[in-house]
């Protein structure tokens, strides 16, 4: 065991992304604090990581309130990074968006007000930087992109608003505190149990699914890959800004269906992408950013 290893928090851990994140910085050796969002019943998620706070010492667990500034500042306590993996379980609506910026506000001021904190790794979201009125009409789409807020609302596409007005919250008030951030915008999430541990979040994210296949910007991100970027991105003293992450663009007929199969049972059909053949739709998504952290911390 590296006793070395700085303490990380990862909030809010019980969400898809954020267990996986946790089970890798426990696998490197870090001491973690767990911040849960308790929202009714236990999950599976849940339940998971009280089972393992029972039997590995270097694992804390915290319930925090994103609207309770205080509860978030105790489970910061002593940690040197943060992992901010706010999702919500049920779903996204207009209120959903508000409640999710409010959040990612509160959480970067208690980093603030965290004298340990070295750096925030924000989970964010492609679908923060590629949606607008014409989707086609850029070649290429990389980090410096966002999607157009008024856009997102006219389509009603809810969860690309929030991860989109959270992300720019949470870089206006780290910029502002002069805290050291990087943000990660993950493409679709794929892995163990998706369909039955993350299934609105999935949901939510595939709205407007046939538009982002018709203009190349449908991809998709293993889990454990994306949890190990969240990890690098964090130890290399050198990230700065976003990361886009992902590891395909889905832009085939067959990769669509392969989609579907591995979503299954949430899609339950082929979706109509109007495709005829075995046409392919051209990638617009770019990764160069990413491509130099994998490559440099391999």
């Amino acid at each position: 065991m590296d006793h070395e290893k700085p303490a990380a928090c990862v909030l809010d851990a019980s969400t898809y992304v954020g267990f996986w994140i946790l089970k890798g910085l426990l696998n490197r050796g870090y001491t973690v604090n767990a911040a849960i969002q308790m929202k009714g019943s236990e999950t599976d998620i849940v339940k998971k990581i009280k089972e393992m706070e029972r039997v590995e010492e270097r694992l804390s667990v915290f319930s925090v309130d994103i609207l309770d500034y205080h509860s978030i500042l105790v489970a910061l306590k002593g940690c040197s990074a943060l992992f901010c993996c706010l999702d919500c379980p049920d779903g996204y609506d207009d209120l959903i968006v508000d409640l999710e910026v409010r959040g990612a506000i509160n959480v970067v001021e208690a980093c603030a007000q965290t004298d340990s904190m070295q750096k925030i790794v924000f989970t964010s979201s492609l679908t923060a930087a590629i949606w607008r009125e014409n989707i086609c009409s850029q070649t290429d789409v990389d980090e410096r992109f966002w999607s157009d807020q008024d856009f997102c609302r006219k389509m009603k596409l809810w969860y690309a608003l929030a991860k989109t007005l959270s992300e720019q919250a949470a870089w206006a008030l780290a910029m502002d505190r002069m805290l050291n951030m990087v943000s990660v915008n993950a493409g679709l999430v794929v892995g163990p149990a998706v369909a039955q541990q993350n299934p609105c979040s999935t949901m939510s994210y595939l709205k407007g699914a046939a538009e982002m296949f018709e203009n190349g910007v449908l991809a998709v991100v293993d889990v454990k890959f994306l949890a190990d970027v969240h990890i690098r991105a964090f130890e290399d003293s050198s990230t700065i800004g976003r990361y886009f992450c992902f590891n395909q663009i889905v832009h085939t007929e067959e990769e669509a269906v392969k989609l579907v199969e591995t979503l299954s049972p949430l899609l339950s059909s082929q979706p109509k992408y109007e495709c005829q053949g075995s046409e392919a739709y051209a990638e617009r998504l770019r990764t160069k950013k990413l491509n130099k952290l994998v490559e440099g911390t391999a």
